[in-house]
């Protein structure tokens, strides 16, 4: 059965949404009753508001090992980086695969792998430009490691950016996650950063689209890089 033209176009909104969708819904009602043209740019704003809040239905891999991305949106950065302290995952640099989510991808954030959510850490920070290698260490953030039932651990960070000002972390710590499974939303523009664990290479390269809970990100244990490349 093929997808149907209303279901291309209408999405499911996070719980998020509604308010912010029915603000700029009023407003555009105040600017079409001031001057029309204006009515027509808060129109064209509410509809982005509409889809910035889109939650759509994702067909996560289940093959054993995989690591898929957290988020829509461009790699940004593949580098060796020290995990934030705050999540305790050791002083040796590990693998960091930034993804950037401008305000037109899909901001709902999934878990790389599954597991038990064993820390959440949030710090206070600045609002540098989510794409800035130093918005990992400067940028307002929240951090998750999620242990897999062999121990690996895996640290996924919620980064801010120049535009957003609410990170969301809907689960605590104790939760159980699958591969996939929904944790969090961060508005307006930001950046998720994974720390993989050590002997463990990306597939991914910079540049590349992700689709969050389906883009796989890297395979636990293969320590060549597969399609890894920075052009």
């Amino acid at each position: 059965m093929g997808v149907s033209l209303k279901d291309t176009v209408i999405k499911p909104i996070h719980s998020e949404g509604p308010k912010f969708i029915g603000i700029f819904a009023v407003v555009t009602l105040i600017l079409f009753a001031i001057w029309e043209p204006l009515g027509v740019i808060g129109l064209a704003l509410t509809i982005w508001c509409y889809y910035f809040f889109r939650d759509p239905v994702r067909v996560t891999p289940m093959d054993p090992g995989l690591i898929v991305s957290p988020a829509d949106g461009l790699v940004s950065l593949i580098e060796p980086a020290v995990p934030p302290a705050e999540l305790d995952l050791g002083e040796a640099p590990l693998t960091r695969v930034s993804v950037f989510m401008s305000v037109f991808n899909c901001h709902v954030n999934r878990a790389p792998v599954a597991g038990d959510v064993t820390a959440i850490a949030y710090r206070p920070g600045k609002f540098l430009s989510a794409e800035l290698d130093k918005a990992s260490e400067e940028n307002e953030r929240n951090g998750l490691v999620l242990t897999m039932e062999d121990g690996t651990k895996i640290g996924v960070v919620q980064i801010a950016g120049l535009v957003a000002r609410r990170i969301l972390c809907e689960v605590d710590e104790g939760a159980r996650l699958e591969r996939g499974g929904r944790f969090g939303i961060i508005r307006f523009g930001s950046r998720l950063d994974v720390y993989l664990p050590a002997g463990t290479a990306p597939r991914v390269f910079v540049g590349q689209t992700m689709i969050s809970g389906e883009t796989v990100l890297a395979v636990l244990g293969e320590n060549t890089p597969g399609t890894a490349r920075s052009d």
